[in-house]
């Protein structure tokens, strides 16, 4: 006997069902406690399915809102529903899969992949094969909503349908979805279309023996009326660029004069899957042959894409030119990441690089519109293309952009300011010879009546500082500047972001050019400090930090830390220990310190005490939580991991005078604890201040040393690049103090540093690190360390050429010469490696220049005159010049 509902039963969940959908938050709640009541009685799932498929006389949002109750049903406890109730929803669900509401036949999908997804496809072996023969039925509802389920299967369980688990069923299924591309109806072309697509980055077997009549079937929709169809052609077309490139080169012509017409297709979703096609080919080899001759076609079209859409200026209330004092809404405020300490060294060429992780750069010129859209890939399209051919698409960019810039609409005028910042990078070298007269057209930008015009000109001419800066500063740095400074104060705060990280970016390229205009700099960063709402405060943290690391110590004059410091030092106040707003002011301040030096003294107790709390608070909450993780949360360990980082700024900036604070606090045992923490970046972060500390006041850790060297030795895992690499440094640090002292920890930790350095494929700044502190080793000890020499000096000397002259390399090389005298066979195979290195230093101290002359002097003697005519034949010449003029041989 079928079960039937109870007429009563049945009025209180069609109660329920109407009460839900009230907006008042009290009758929410009790609708809450009834369900998680009704939901102790095993046949209340029956009740709900009963509503959704058989209750046709309710109205269809009440019925569809029964069977979203039951989807959640059974993704929190299917797995308690009794077999009978199971197997009656499973076949309620099959036999109504064609009801003639577009509306529940979703639900039913969003029910049937639900259950399959509860790893039910195993246990429900009639679902596929009955789905795929209602496909085959005449009736119009059945067909789709069966396609509609499964679609959604398709989507949520592509990789268990393509395994052994099931018997492989995509055999089946994949050509006869391939049937229904010609269909009738635009809904089911659209549906086969989609369902195929889920097979495609996989690779799936099933659909790469069908993988020509699947093209062909593409080729042969590509006229849809349908923009739906269309879509779905695009972003399979789209997705097989990745996958099998090599079946689509035959027909790329054909290929890309379809995507032209796409990208610019009337339905925007279709013209956006159409535009990714560009940005998937620029990434392939094959991108500039293939490309090369319909720049042409193509350039414009990405041109004009990259117009805000009416749609854009609505919701980026592009007509509102002031809303300075309107406060933000959280949800507007994009969590930040902090990025730990990375320690790195100094290279020839003066910048310092940094580390291997490339800065994202996103072109985020409209960050609320934070979804992709036809714009954002247009601008990301031309930027990449921009990066494949170079100088050659100006000829088709450079008489378009000259109607784009001075059109007297503001929409079109904008659009060509981006072009011509999203190009930037690319085009670069062929841009110089238009930039002194573009330069002056964007700062006049700067003042344009639109914000949205306002805020571009700020990205764009961000793109171009580094020129900028290559020019005298009266040029053009100084009204960028000046200009740029204004709009940090705009009366618009998406101007206001803008200027703010554009002026940030300005800053990293100006470094010190930026000394002689601190004052007035400093007056408008503070002065925005009273004036920015809740979101651009953050941005703001960014500009005085990075300002601080651009102009180092000369900040340190009493009347520019009078002007930034009592705001900074307001706000820190100001926050709370749980405030999330605390990091980027804890990095803010961490560069300041570092910079100030000792002018940061008056202000560093109660930052250097406050530091320690949080660390604590931190690792007492992990505690907690790890005894009883029902009872507490896990804490946010972003606070421990940005106060330790400052407390590095502190060490580093205050030198010596961090003494007194470290001695009257418990660091060295949080430290203790951080080291060993399971979470990497606090490890990281944790070596990087005992390095710190170490330089700065090594008394207080070297009590220590017998507790942290096993922590570091074991810490030395490349896996982990960034927390190897400052253990690494720490380690080097530790041995320039200790000294001999060092002797009975050598062993701990030579080993893995041998290992890392001759490791292929090690990050550039943890070789040099690396290198450092093997030479630093062996400057202390050198009896334990010279025997392994022949197996590093070659990777040791080929990671330190390029380093600059300083402390580091002068002691790491110390090391090397000391080794070299203690075992000088060990270098006798790779003795060019070392001429080449000892030729990197500019200006050697004298007894260091000594200690070289010496070895290369005693290691030509000992093989000759003949010999060493003959090895030094091997040097490339400028190597021959250097050793001739500085050390005569």
């Amino acid at each position: 006997m079928e079960w039937q509902p109870d007429e009563q039963g049945l009025q209180q969940v069609l109660q329920l069902l109407k009460d839900s959908q009230s907006p008042d938050t009290a009758t929410q709640r009790a609708v809450q406690e009834k369900l998680e009541q009704l939901n102790q009685f095993p046949d209340f799932n029956n009740y709900l399915i009963f509503v959704l498929t058989s209750l046709k006389s309710e109205d269809e949002p009440t019925r569809s809102l029964s069977g979203l109750i039951l989807k959640n049903n059974v993704k929190a406890h299917y797995q308690n529903f009794p077999p009978t109730v199971a197997d009656f929803i499973k076949r309620e669900c099959l036999n109504n899969i064609g009801d003639p509401s577009p509306l529940i036949r979703a639900t039913i999908g969003i029910l049937i992949t639900t259950i399959a997804s509860k790893g039910e496809l195993q246990t429900w072996p009639e679902l596929l094969p009955q789905l795929c023969n209602l496909l085959n039925s005449e009736d119009y509802n059945t067909c789709e909503g069966s396609f509609g389920a499964l679609q959604k299967i398709c989507e949520d369980s592509s990789e268990l349908l393509d395994s052994d688990a099931l018997n492989r069923p995509l055999n089946i299924m994949i050509p006869k979805f391939l049937q229904f591309f010609k269909h009738c109806s635009p809904k089911i072309r659209s549906h086969a279309i989609a369902c195929v697509n889920q097979f495609i980055i996989g690779r799936a077997q099933a659909l790469m023996d069908n993988i020509d009549t699947f093209i062909e079937s593409l080729f042969a929709l590509a006229g849809d009326e349908d923009s739906e169809v269309r879509k779905n052609v695009c972003r399979a077309l789209v997705m097989l660029l990745e996958v099998r490139i090599d079946r689509l080169i035959p027909h790329m012509h054909s290929i890309i004069q379809y995507m032209l017409q796409r990208t610019q297709d009337p339905d925007e979703n279709v013209a956006l899957e159409a535009c990714e096609f560009w940005l998937t080919l620029a990434e392939q080899p094959i991108c500039k042959e293939a490309l090369s001759g319909h720049l042409v076609q193509l350039i414009p079209i990405l041109v004009n894409g990259m117009k805000y859409s009416e749609i854009d200026i609505i919701l980026l209330k592009g007509d509102v030119e002031e809303d300075e004092t309107v406060p933000d809404s959280e949800q507007d405020i994009k969590p930040r990441f902090h990025k730990s300490r990375t320690v790195t060294l100094q290279h020839e060429g003066g910048e310092d690089e940094e580390g291997e992780d490339i800065d994202e750069d996103e072109d985020d010129d409209d960050d609320t519109l934070s979804d992709w859209n036809l714009r954002k890939c247009s601008a990301a399209a031309l930027d990449v293309l921009a990066n494949v051919f170079r100088e050659e698409l100006l000829p088709h960019l450079l008489p378009l952009l000259k109607g784009l810039l001075f059109h007297p609409d503001w929409v079109i005028k904008e659009s060509g300011i981006l072009v011509l910042g999203a190009i930037a990078e690319g085009c670069m070298q062929g841009m110089v010879p238009y930039l002194p007269e573009l330069i002056p057209h964007l700062i006049q930008c700067l003042c344009d009546k639109k914000a949205l015009v306002r805020s571009i000109a700020c990205w764009t001419l961000s793109r171009y500082a580094h020129w900028v800066v290559s020019q005298p500063p009266d040029a053009h740095l100084k009204p960028l500047m000046t200009e740029l400074l204004k709009r940090i104060l705009d009366g618009n705060k998406r101007v206001q972001e803008a200027a703010c990280s554009a002026f940030a970016t300005l800053e990293e390229e100006a470094c010190t050019e930026l000394v002689p205009y601190l004052s007035f700099i400093l007056d408008t960063l503070v002065f925005a400090f009273g004036k920015y709402q809740h979101k651009n405060l953050l941005i703001l943290y960014d500009a005085i930090g990075t300002l601080a690391d651009s102009v180092g110590h000369h900040l340190n004059q009493p009347e520019y830390i009078q002007k930034l410091m009592p705001p900074l030092i307001a706000k820190w106040n100001e926050l709370k220990d749980e405030d999330k707003d605390l990091f980027p002011l804890l990095e803010c301040l961490s560069s300041v310190a570092t910079a100030l030096q000792s002018g940061f003294l008056p202000y560093c107790e109660p930052v250097y005490q406050r530091c320690v709390t949080l660390v604590q608070k931190t690792l007492a909450q992990a505690m907690m939580y790890s005894q009883q993780p029902d009872q507490y949360e896990a804490p946010d360990k972003d606070f421990m991991i940005v106060a330790l980082d400052l407390l590095s700024g502190l060490a580093e900036g205050l030198g010596g005078h961090v003494d007194t604070l470290v001695a009257r606090s418990n660091i060295m045992t949080l430290l203790f604890q951080c080291m060993q923490d399971t979470m990497p970046e606090v490890r990281q972060s944790s070596f990087a201040l005992l390095g710190d500390l170490t330089k700065a006041c090594f008394p207080h850790v070297k009590p220590c040393i017998a507790e942290f060297m096993p922590i570091l030795g074991t810490n030395l895992n490349p896996e982990f690049i960034s927390v190897c690499n400052n253990a690494t440094w720490a380690i080097g640090e530790i041995c320039m103090q200790m000294g001999v002292e060092m002797q009975p920890y050598i062993a701990m930790v030579l080993n893995q540093l041998v290992e890392i350095i001759n490791r292929p494929n090690t990050p550039k700044t943890l070789l040099e690190n690396t290198a450092i502190t093997i030479g630093r080793l062996g400057y202390v000890c050198p009896q334990e360390v010279a025997p392994m020499l022949p197996q590093f000096i070659r990777p040791w000397c080929t990671s330190l050429r390029n380093i600059r002259d300083n402390e580091e390399k002068d002691s790491a090389f110390r090391g090397i010469c000391m080794m070299i005298g203690v075992n000088p066979g060990g270098v006798v195979q790779d003795f060019i490696f070392f001429c080449d290195a000892v030729a990197s230093w500019v200006n050697p101290k004298d007894d260091l220049r000594d200690m070289f002359y010496k070895i290369l002097h005693g290691f030509k003697e000992q093989v000759g005159e003949e010999n060493w005519q003959q090895f030094s034949e091997q040097f490339p010449p400028l190597l021959k010049e250097r050793l001739a003029a500085c050390y005569g041989v």
